[in-house]
């Protein structure tokens, strides 16, 4: 398929922004596979953040990042409404997976708020051609709150200082995911 899907199509787009030094967020860890992707692209000289409420997050993210010897990452338990205030330099991109942890408590998602607020306070780490790329999964209740707020904060940012991308199938079921990407001109 020349089409990627859309968990490709996020990682196509990290690799372009990303190169070994760099620092760099996940900020909805999970089950650490992001995670583990973003420490293989800047390697030992660069540093990953790390964010999750959960500690099923927190522990399984950890156990993949020991498995490979990785130890470029700070996984850290927090919400990533607050992911700046661990910043030490800029940040090259981030990625958010929205929704809820697929093999944890469904009745925990990210709340439109809190991810609002993390774009936000990204952006302004974030380095010239840096890219924050969310993964929106709005098959819940609260996913759909969150896909509106998110559109309508993204088509506020100034078009002269961002470039933002929507890429999903319209050919997919209603609530197939989709992909917004911030790109910082």
């Amino acid at each position: 398929m020349i089409l990627k899907q859309m968990l490709d199509y996020a990682k196509f787009l990290l690799t372009q922004a990303i190169a070994a030094g760099d620092s760099v967020v996940d900020a909805t860890c999970g089950n650490g596979n992001d995670t583990l992707f973003l420490a293989n692209l800047v390697g030992a000289e660069g540093k990953v953040y790390a964010f999750d409420i959960q500690d099923v997050a927190i522990t399984e993210t950890t156990r993949l990042l020991a498995e490979h010897n990785i130890d470029c990452v700070q996984v850290i338990k927090d919400g990533h409404e607050v992911a700046h205030k661990y910043m030490e330099s800029s940040i090259a991109a981030a990625i958010f997976n929205l929704g809820y942890l697929p093999k944890g408590d469904h009745s925990i998602t990210t709340q439109s708020h809190t991810t609002i607020t993390a774009v936000d306070h990204l952006l302004d780490y974030l380095k010239p051609n840096g890219i924050i790329v969310l993964v929106v999964y709005h098959g819940h209740s609260n996913g759909k709150l969150e896909k509106r707020a998110l559109r309508s904060f993204c088509q506020t940012l100034d078009q002269k200082s961002f470039s933002v991308l929507e890429y999903k199938f319209l050919n997919q079921k209603n609530n197939a995911p989709f992909i917004i990407a911030i790109e910082k001109l």
